[in-house]
Protein backbone atom coordinates (compact mmCIF):
# COMPACT_ATOMS: atom_id res chain seq x y z
CA UNK A 1 0.00 0.00 0.00
CA UNK A 2 2.76 2.57 0.66
CA UNK A 3 4.46 1.82 -2.91
CA UNK A 4 0.74 2.71 -4.01
CA UNK A 5 0.53 5.83 -1.80
CA UNK A 6 3.85 7.35 -2.61
CA UNK A 7 3.80 6.41 -6.25
CA UNK A 8 7.53 3.77 -6.20
CA UNK A 9 7.94 1.03 -7.84
CA UNK A 10 8.66 1.47 -11.55
CA UNK A 11 9.95 -1.52 -13.74
CA UNK A 12 11.31 0.45 -16.41
CA UNK A 13 15.25 1.29 -17.43
CA UNK A 14 16.31 3.91 -19.54
CA UNK A 15 15.95 3.14 -23.15
CA UNK A 16 16.27 6.83 -24.93
CA UNK A 17 18.10 6.96 -27.99
CA UNK A 18 19.81 9.93 -29.63
CA UNK A 19 17.38 9.34 -32.34
CA UNK A 20 14.48 10.02 -29.85
CA UNK A 21 15.74 13.34 -28.99
CA UNK A 22 14.79 16.41 -31.23
CA UNK A 23 16.06 19.77 -30.46
CA UNK A 24 14.22 22.85 -31.19
CA UNK A 25 15.92 25.62 -31.82
CA UNK A 26 15.14 29.40 -31.82
CA UNK A 27 16.39 31.03 -35.27
CA UNK A 28 15.89 34.52 -33.39
CA UNK A 29 18.00 33.33 -30.62
CA UNK A 30 21.55 33.33 -31.46
CA UNK A 31 22.85 31.59 -28.29
CA UNK A 32 19.62 29.20 -29.19
CA UNK A 33 21.63 27.50 -32.48
CA UNK A 34 24.75 26.83 -30.58
CA UNK A 35 23.34 25.58 -27.49
CA UNK A 36 21.64 22.74 -30.02
CA UNK A 37 25.06 22.33 -32.27
CA UNK A 38 27.14 21.93 -28.93
CA UNK A 39 24.05 19.11 -27.62
CA UNK A 40 23.82 17.48 -31.16
CA UNK A 41 27.72 16.84 -30.77
CA UNK A 42 27.89 16.08 -26.89
CA UNK A 43 24.79 13.40 -27.60
CA UNK A 44 24.88 12.44 -31.31
CA UNK A 45 21.48 13.38 -31.98
CA UNK A 46 20.66 12.72 -36.16
CA UNK A 47 20.60 16.15 -38.24
CA UNK A 48 17.06 15.63 -39.32
CA UNK A 49 16.09 16.20 -35.43
CA UNK A 50 17.14 19.65 -35.02
CA UNK A 51 13.77 21.64 -35.61
CA UNK A 52 13.77 25.66 -36.49
CA UNK A 53 11.22 28.15 -35.19
CA UNK A 54 11.46 31.73 -34.76
CA UNK A 55 10.44 32.86 -31.80
CA UNK A 56 10.56 36.70 -30.63
CA UNK A 57 13.67 36.85 -28.84
CA UNK A 58 14.22 38.10 -24.76
CA UNK A 59 10.74 37.55 -23.84
CA UNK A 60 9.98 35.91 -20.88
CA UNK A 61 6.76 34.45 -22.26
CA UNK A 62 4.89 33.92 -25.46
CA UNK A 63 0.97 34.39 -26.34
CA UNK A 64 -1.17 31.55 -26.81
CA UNK A 65 -1.68 32.34 -30.17
CA UNK A 66 1.72 32.95 -31.27
CA UNK A 67 2.63 29.39 -29.40
CA UNK A 68 -0.13 27.34 -31.39
CA UNK A 69 1.25 28.68 -34.77
CA UNK A 70 5.11 27.60 -33.66
CA UNK A 71 3.61 24.18 -31.95
CA UNK A 72 2.43 23.59 -35.34
CA UNK A 73 5.57 24.08 -37.18
CA UNK A 74 7.49 21.79 -34.11
CA UNK A 75 5.16 18.99 -35.06
CA UNK A 76 5.27 18.99 -38.94
CA UNK A 77 8.77 18.77 -38.64
CA UNK A 78 8.78 16.19 -35.99
CA UNK A 79 10.26 12.33 -37.11
CA UNK A 80 8.34 9.58 -36.13
CA UNK A 81 10.50 8.09 -33.93
CA UNK A 82 10.93 11.47 -31.61
CA UNK A 83 9.64 10.62 -28.11
CA UNK A 84 11.42 13.93 -26.17
CA UNK A 85 12.08 17.49 -27.00
CA UNK A 86 15.07 19.76 -26.12
CA UNK A 87 14.58 23.11 -26.21
CA UNK A 88 17.89 25.21 -26.50
CA UNK A 89 17.35 28.32 -25.31
CA UNK A 90 16.28 30.39 -21.71
CA UNK A 91 13.72 32.77 -22.95
CA UNK A 92 10.56 32.11 -23.38
CA UNK A 93 10.08 29.95 -20.56
CA UNK A 94 6.40 30.65 -20.56
CA UNK A 95 3.31 30.48 -22.83
CA UNK A 96 0.20 32.56 -21.02
CA UNK A 97 -0.84 30.29 -17.97
CA UNK A 98 1.65 27.55 -18.90
CA UNK A 99 5.35 26.58 -18.86
CA UNK A 100 6.62 25.95 -22.20
CA UNK A 101 7.93 22.99 -22.03
CA UNK A 102 4.65 21.82 -20.62
CA UNK A 103 3.03 24.05 -23.70
CA UNK A 104 5.36 21.80 -25.86
CA UNK A 105 5.00 18.49 -24.37
CA UNK A 106 1.04 18.57 -24.88
CA UNK A 107 -0.05 21.68 -26.88
CA UNK A 108 -1.50 24.43 -25.24
CA UNK A 109 -4.57 23.61 -23.33
CA UNK A 110 -6.41 25.70 -20.17
CA UNK A 111 -7.12 22.73 -18.06
CA UNK A 112 -3.43 22.60 -17.41
CA UNK A 113 -3.66 26.25 -15.67
CA UNK A 114 -5.42 27.43 -12.93
CA UNK A 115 -6.46 30.82 -11.39
CA UNK A 116 -5.97 30.83 -7.87
CA UNK A 117 -5.42 27.76 -5.50
CA UNK A 118 -7.10 24.90 -7.79
CA UNK A 119 -6.16 21.48 -9.07
CA UNK A 120 -4.73 21.33 -12.81
CA UNK A 121 -5.56 18.55 -15.74
CA UNK A 122 -3.49 15.12 -14.30
CA UNK A 123 -0.47 13.94 -16.73
CA UNK A 124 -1.32 10.73 -18.70
CA UNK A 125 2.62 10.56 -18.09
CA UNK A 126 2.99 10.57 -14.47
CA UNK A 127 4.78 7.77 -12.71
CA UNK A 128 3.73 5.58 -16.07
CA UNK A 129 5.84 2.76 -16.81
CA UNK A 130 5.87 3.42 -20.77
CA UNK A 131 9.24 4.44 -22.43
CA UNK A 132 7.67 5.85 -25.38
CA UNK A 133 5.50 8.57 -23.90
CA UNK A 134 4.58 10.24 -27.62
CA UNK A 135 3.30 6.29 -29.63
CA UNK A 136 1.49 5.41 -26.07
CA UNK A 137 0.35 8.59 -24.82
CA UNK A 138 0.60 11.30 -27.51
CA UNK A 139 3.03 12.98 -25.03
CA UNK A 140 6.41 14.22 -26.08
CA UNK A 141 7.85 15.36 -22.80
CA UNK A 142 10.67 18.53 -23.07
CA UNK A 143 12.97 19.94 -20.99
CA UNK A 144 14.76 23.24 -21.54
CA UNK A 145 18.13 23.87 -22.45
CA UNK A 146 18.50 26.91 -20.24
CA UNK A 147 21.02 28.54 -18.21
CA UNK A 148 22.36 32.25 -17.11
CA UNK A 149 24.54 32.10 -19.81
CA UNK A 150 25.95 29.85 -22.57
CA UNK A 151 28.89 28.59 -20.89
CA UNK A 152 26.63 27.64 -17.94
CA UNK A 153 24.34 25.57 -20.10
CA UNK A 154 27.20 24.16 -22.34
CA UNK A 155 28.60 23.36 -18.17
CA UNK A 156 25.03 21.46 -17.74
CA UNK A 157 24.98 19.47 -20.89
CA UNK A 158 28.42 18.38 -20.23
CA UNK A 159 27.41 17.12 -16.24
CA UNK A 160 24.61 15.37 -18.19
CA UNK A 161 27.21 13.42 -20.35
CA UNK A 162 30.04 12.66 -17.70
CA UNK A 163 26.93 11.36 -15.36
CA UNK A 164 26.17 8.47 -17.85
CA UNK A 165 26.20 4.73 -16.11
CA UNK A 166 28.82 6.50 -13.12
CA UNK A 167 26.59 4.54 -10.18
CA UNK A 168 28.01 7.08 -8.06
CA UNK A 169 28.12 6.47 -4.42
CA UNK A 170 25.54 10.03 -2.88
CA UNK A 171 23.42 11.50 -1.37
CA UNK A 172 19.76 12.21 -1.21
CA UNK A 173 19.28 15.19 1.06
CA UNK A 174 15.68 16.04 2.26
CA UNK A 175 15.12 19.02 3.95
CA UNK A 176 12.63 20.05 6.29
CA UNK A 177 12.65 23.71 6.46
CA UNK A 178 11.27 26.22 8.99
CA UNK A 179 8.91 27.34 5.90
CA UNK A 180 5.22 25.52 6.90
CA UNK A 181 4.16 27.11 3.58
CA UNK A 182 6.72 25.34 1.37
CA UNK A 183 7.76 22.77 3.39
CA UNK A 184 5.08 20.39 2.34
CA UNK A 185 6.65 17.76 0.72
CA UNK A 186 8.36 16.49 3.72
CA UNK A 187 5.96 14.77 5.06
CA UNK A 188 7.35 12.52 2.35
CA UNK A 189 10.48 12.49 3.68
CA UNK A 190 10.42 9.18 6.52
CA UNK A 191 8.98 6.66 3.97
CA UNK A 192 11.16 7.56 1.42
CA UNK A 193 14.04 6.97 3.40
CA UNK A 194 12.67 3.64 5.23
CA UNK A 195 11.83 2.13 1.60
CA UNK A 196 15.46 3.61 -0.60
CA UNK A 197 18.17 3.73 2.46
CA UNK A 198 19.34 0.68 1.41
CA UNK A 199 20.10 1.88 -2.09
CA UNK A 200 21.40 5.10 -1.58
CA UNK A 201 21.93 7.19 1.12
CA UNK A 202 18.98 9.49 2.31
CA UNK A 203 19.66 11.84 4.74
CA UNK A 204 16.75 13.92 6.10
CA UNK A 205 17.83 17.07 8.00
CA UNK A 206 15.55 19.51 9.91
CA UNK A 207 16.81 23.65 8.76
CA UNK A 208 17.27 25.62 6.38
CA UNK A 209 20.54 25.55 5.26
CA UNK A 210 22.49 22.28 3.60
CA UNK A 211 26.57 23.38 3.32
CA UNK A 212 29.66 22.13 2.82
CA UNK A 213 28.41 18.55 1.37
CA UNK A 214 30.68 16.68 -1.72
CA UNK A 215 28.33 14.34 -2.64
CA UNK A 216 24.96 16.00 -3.45
CA UNK A 217 22.54 13.89 -6.31
CA UNK A 218 18.84 14.84 -4.73
CA UNK A 219 18.53 17.72 -2.97
CA UNK A 220 14.91 18.64 -2.23
CA UNK A 221 13.83 21.77 -0.01
CA UNK A 222 11.38 24.19 0.37
CA UNK A 223 11.99 27.96 0.84
CA UNK A 224 12.17 31.19 -1.34
CA UNK A 225 15.77 31.54 -1.61
CA UNK A 226 18.45 28.58 -0.49
CA UNK A 227 21.74 29.73 1.54
CA UNK A 228 24.73 28.59 0.21
CA UNK A 229 24.21 25.68 -2.19
CA UNK A 230 27.70 26.81 -4.01
CA UNK A 231 29.22 25.81 -0.89
CA UNK A 232 28.00 21.87 -2.00
CA UNK A 233 29.45 19.89 -4.57
CA UNK A 234 26.90 18.08 -7.16
CA UNK A 235 27.55 14.96 -8.67
CA UNK A 236 27.36 14.90 -12.48
CA UNK A 237 23.55 14.03 -13.02
CA UNK A 238 22.09 15.56 -10.15
CA UNK A 239 18.96 16.99 -9.42
CA UNK A 240 18.14 20.19 -6.81
CA UNK A 241 14.54 22.05 -6.60
CA UNK A 242 12.97 24.37 -4.01
CA UNK A 243 9.20 24.24 -3.55
CA UNK A 244 8.51 27.70 -4.07
CA UNK A 245 5.56 30.15 -5.91
CA UNK A 246 7.99 31.62 -9.01
CA UNK A 247 11.13 29.57 -9.14
CA UNK A 248 10.30 28.93 -12.52
CA UNK A 249 10.45 32.30 -13.51
CA UNK A 250 13.84 32.02 -14.75
CA UNK A 251 14.77 35.55 -14.32
CA UNK A 252 12.73 36.98 -11.67
CA UNK A 253 14.17 38.37 -8.41
CA UNK A 254 11.22 37.88 -6.35
CA UNK A 255 12.31 35.13 -5.06
CA UNK A 256 15.34 32.26 -6.09
CA UNK A 257 15.10 31.02 -9.72
CA UNK A 258 15.73 27.74 -10.24
CA UNK A 259 18.54 28.65 -12.48
CA UNK A 260 20.87 29.41 -9.57
CA UNK A 261 20.49 25.21 -9.03
CA UNK A 262 22.58 25.06 -12.47
CA UNK A 263 25.01 27.71 -11.53
CA UNK A 264 25.77 25.61 -8.36
CA UNK A 265 26.49 22.10 -10.43
CA UNK A 266 23.01 20.38 -10.43
CA UNK A 267 22.29 19.10 -14.12
CA UNK A 268 18.68 19.57 -13.83
CA UNK A 269 15.81 21.62 -11.72
CA UNK A 270 11.78 22.14 -11.62
CA UNK A 271 9.69 25.35 -10.66
CA UNK A 272 6.76 27.04 -11.68
CA UNK A 273 6.29 29.76 -13.61
CA UNK A 274 2.59 31.29 -12.35
CA UNK A 275 1.54 30.96 -8.64
CA UNK A 276 0.57 27.26 -8.10
CA UNK A 277 -0.43 27.66 -4.61
CA UNK A 278 1.30 24.53 -2.52
CA UNK A 279 -0.44 22.20 -4.20
CA UNK A 280 2.21 19.03 -3.67
CA UNK A 281 1.42 17.42 -7.05
CA UNK A 282 2.21 20.52 -8.65
CA UNK A 283 6.18 20.00 -7.38
CA UNK A 284 7.98 16.73 -8.32
CA UNK A 285 7.87 13.90 -5.65
CA UNK A 286 11.25 12.95 -4.39
CA UNK A 287 10.51 9.31 -4.08
CA UNK A 288 9.62 8.65 -7.58
CA UNK A 289 12.30 11.02 -8.88
CA UNK A 290 14.96 8.89 -6.56
CA UNK A 291 13.95 5.55 -7.66
CA UNK A 292 12.93 5.57 -10.95
CA UNK A 293 16.76 7.34 -11.64
CA UNK A 294 18.05 4.61 -9.23
CA UNK A 295 16.57 2.20 -11.66
CA UNK A 296 18.31 3.65 -14.68
CA UNK A 297 15.83 5.83 -16.35
CA UNK A 298 16.82 8.86 -17.68
CA UNK A 299 16.83 12.45 -16.60
CA UNK A 300 13.66 13.69 -18.02
CA UNK A 301 11.80 10.64 -17.68
CA UNK A 302 12.70 10.78 -14.16
CA UNK A 303 11.57 14.10 -13.62
CA UNK A 304 8.65 14.32 -15.96
CA UNK A 305 7.08 11.37 -14.31
CA UNK A 306 7.16 12.57 -10.60
CA UNK A 307 4.95 15.42 -11.40
CA UNK A 308 1.11 14.83 -11.64
CA UNK A 309 -0.28 18.43 -12.28
CA UNK A 310 3.12 19.74 -14.67
CA UNK A 311 1.30 22.54 -16.71
CA UNK A 312 2.63 25.05 -14.84
CA UNK A 313 5.90 24.08 -14.20
CA UNK A 314 9.26 24.06 -16.22
CA UNK A 315 11.69 21.26 -16.22
CA UNK A 316 15.38 22.89 -17.33
CA UNK A 317 18.49 20.15 -17.59
CA UNK A 318 19.93 17.95 -19.73
CA UNK A 319 17.23 15.30 -20.94
CA UNK A 320 19.26 11.86 -21.75
CA UNK A 321 21.55 12.19 -17.79
CA UNK A 322 21.22 8.47 -16.65
CA UNK A 323 23.91 7.97 -13.84
CA UNK A 324 22.65 4.31 -12.52
CA UNK A 325 21.78 2.85 -16.36
CA UNK A 326 23.27 -0.10 -17.31
CA UNK A 327 25.61 0.08 -20.09
CA UNK A 328 23.45 -1.61 -23.00
CA UNK A 329 20.94 0.98 -21.96
CA UNK A 330 22.63 4.07 -22.89
CA UNK A 331 22.54 5.72 -26.42
CA UNK A 332 25.67 7.02 -26.12
CA UNK A 333 27.42 3.55 -26.21
CA UNK A 334 24.87 2.53 -29.53
CA UNK A 335 26.40 5.81 -31.71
Amino acid sequence: MLFLLFGFASSVTAKITAQQVAIVINTQDADSRLIAYYYQNKRGIPQENLIEVSIPAGNNSISEKKFNEIYRQIKKQTPDAVQYYALAWSKPFKVACMSITSAVAFGFDKAFCAQGCKPTRLSAYYNSDTGLPNDDLNIRPAMMLAGSSLAQVRAMIDRGVASDQTKPEATAYLMSTTDKARNRRSWRYPVIKSILSERINVELIKGDVLKDRDDVMFYFTGLTRVAEIKSNQFVPGAIADHLTSSGGNLFGVRQMSILRWLDAGATASYGTVVEPCAFTQKFPNPGIVIERYLDGESLIEVYWKSVAWPGQGVFVGEPMASPYAETNNLSSKEI
